[in-house]
């Protein structure tokens, strides 16, 4: 995909389908804006190729440019300098920012002297790296019985490496995060210089010329801990950016566990690679040499995205989250349904778990029917919908509500002028709320704790009382009430208006 520019809205990236990549125009790649201008899709577009928009991570990129804006609220009596600097601090936090300071922090490991001698790179705390021609030695997990995940002794000294120089010193200062899914320092530590090309010298039982990523990955059950693998991935795409095919799909993908991978969101791998998933099952007994590697950043790194993100108070809108949002959305081939009235589309979202039902959930329905200017439906997204179908309504969704669960982590494929109501938080302030933040849309929670009834006081597996281990029931006026806030909002983004300016003219003729 290449990012085109209207010349009605000078620096809004449109997105014109190409086979092999995600490009914004920037100087970087001169020749992938060659192909879209001589491209009939982009040409039917009015583009303006100067001033070239960017990403952000770019040295040329002007800030004025960039993709994508932070929005940060103005609290009375702020001092202008201070916004600016929040909102620096949350471009830096969860942002193209943060892309920029792994790209910044990635630092030579191995040295090559040769186009033919092994490479490796990583940025700081091991949490990204990338490499070619590289060794790995699999041969012990023969010897291991049960399937494991998480392992951190899957290798020892010496079974990965290659012929390189390697920087002893400073591969050591890199391995301070040593834990499964914060770093790939269980992995690399155990990085050894060879006395011979790995490749050339025939070490290998198989090797791969094909872009590999390897990835140790999150609960797959879990949407929330899920797609922070997939984000990850996403952002590593961008840190790992210097060739024109950076955004391609014909890329492996081996995960780092010998389990076999079984998820309801495997849809997912769709859009970063049309081949199979790979685990180590793959290669038990077996050397491996990699043409090219990457070691993608990691869902439950120390102040990572998005688990673990601190964000500055009175920011939102990460162009790196829109991007996401856009790229999954594309690449499954999510449809956008053309509105046919004016009304504000509500999905409700319901849960077919044992705890976090809502027990007065017929009621709020009713309650919202009522409003003709509402179009409420209740949904339940669970293995028998396909996650593609799942992703049609959110997109077609002006609000999501729900309870506090992994189910709202759907808000990151809003429309950008959607809002979020988490019924209620549980307890758990931070987690939804702040992906909406990054995500861009609007988000509201229940207020007046005297207006919610709880079935009991909640237990925990592991005992006591706990928030999100009951059901609750909801005060109906004080639920209309919110929405109706919520829609306040929804209904006065400008690009809603705009969709809804179409719809009327439209009804007019």
């Amino acid at each position: 995909m290449i990012f085109c520019v209207s010349s009605s809205l000078h620096l809004r990236a449109y997105i014109i389908q190409f086979a092999i990549n995600q490009l914004p125009f920037t100087q970087k790649f001169p020749e992938e804006l060659k192909k879209c201008l001589s491209d009939e899709k982009c040409k039917s577009q009015e583009i303006s190729v100067n001033p070239l928009p960017c990403w952000g991570y770019e040295e040329n990129c002007h800030r004025n440019l960039v993709y994508s804006q932070p929005v940060c609220t103005e609290n009375d009596g702020i001092h202008q300098h201070f916004k600016k600097n929040k909102t620096s601090i949350f471009y830096n936090q969860g942002d193209f920012g943060y892309i920029k300071s792994q790209r910044e922090s990635i630092r030579v490991i191995c040295e090559p002297k040769f186009k033919e001698d092994t490479a490796l790179e990583c940025s700081d705390h091991l949490q990204f790296c990338r490499g070619r021609n590289l060794f790995m030695n699999f041969s012990s997990l023969s010897t291991i019985k049960e399937p494991f995940r998480y392992k951190m002794d899957v290798f020892s000294y010496g079974d990965i490496g290659g012929y390189c120089e390697l920087h002893k010193k400073r591969l050591s200062s890199l391995v301070d995060h040593l834990s499964p899914l914060q770093s790939w320092a269980p992995e690399i530590r155990f990085f050894k210089q060879f006395d011979e090309r790995p490749i050339v010298n025939n070490l290998c039982d198989i090797i791969i010329m094909k872009p590999t990523f390897i990835m140790k990955i999150d609960a797959t059950v879990n949407m929330y801990h899920h797609f922070c693998d997939f984000f990850n991935l996403y952002a590593s795409l961008h840190v790992n950016m210097s060739h024109p095919l950076t955004f391609s799909t014909d890329i492996n993908i081996i995960i780092w566990e010998t389990f076999p991978y079984h998820s309801n969101f495997d849809e997912m791998w769709r859009v970063f690679s049309n081949n199979p998933i790979l685990t180590l099952r793959n290669f038990i007994g077996k050397t491996v040499c990699f043409k090219n590697v990457v070691f993608p950043l990691l869902p439950r790194m120390i102040f990572g995205l998005y688990y673990n993100t601190p964000l500055i108070s009175g920011c939102k809108k990460s162009g790196l989250f829109k991007a996401f949002s856009e790229f999954v959305l594309h690449r499954l081939k999510i449809k956008e349904h053309e509105r046919e009235n004016s009304q504000i589309k509500i999905t409700l979202l319901s849960r077919e778990t044992s705890f976090r039902n809502i027990l007065n959930e017929k009621d709020l329905i009713n309650s919202l029917s009522q409003n003709k200017s509402y179009n409420v439906k209740k949904t339940v997204f669970n293995k028998n919908m396909r996650f593609s179908s799942q992703l049609e309504i959110i997109r077609n969704t002006d609000i999501l509500i729900g309870m506090h669960g992994a189910g709202l982590t759907h808000l990151l494929f809003l429309p950008d002028w959607a809002g979020v109501f988490e019924l209620y938080n549980c307890e758990d302030e931070n987690c939804y709320m702040d992906l909406a933040r990054l995500r861009g849309v609007e988000y509201i929670t229940w207020e007046d704790k005297n207006k919610l009834f709880k079935e009991d006081e909640g237990h925990h597996p592991q005992g006591g009382a706990h928030a999100k281990f009951t059901n609750y029931a909801f005060d109906v006026d004080e639920f209309l009430r919110l929405v109706d806030k919520l829609v306040s909002r929804v209904i006065h983004h400008e690009k809603f208006l705009k969709k809804i300016t179409l719809v009327q003219r439209h009804e007019e003729l």
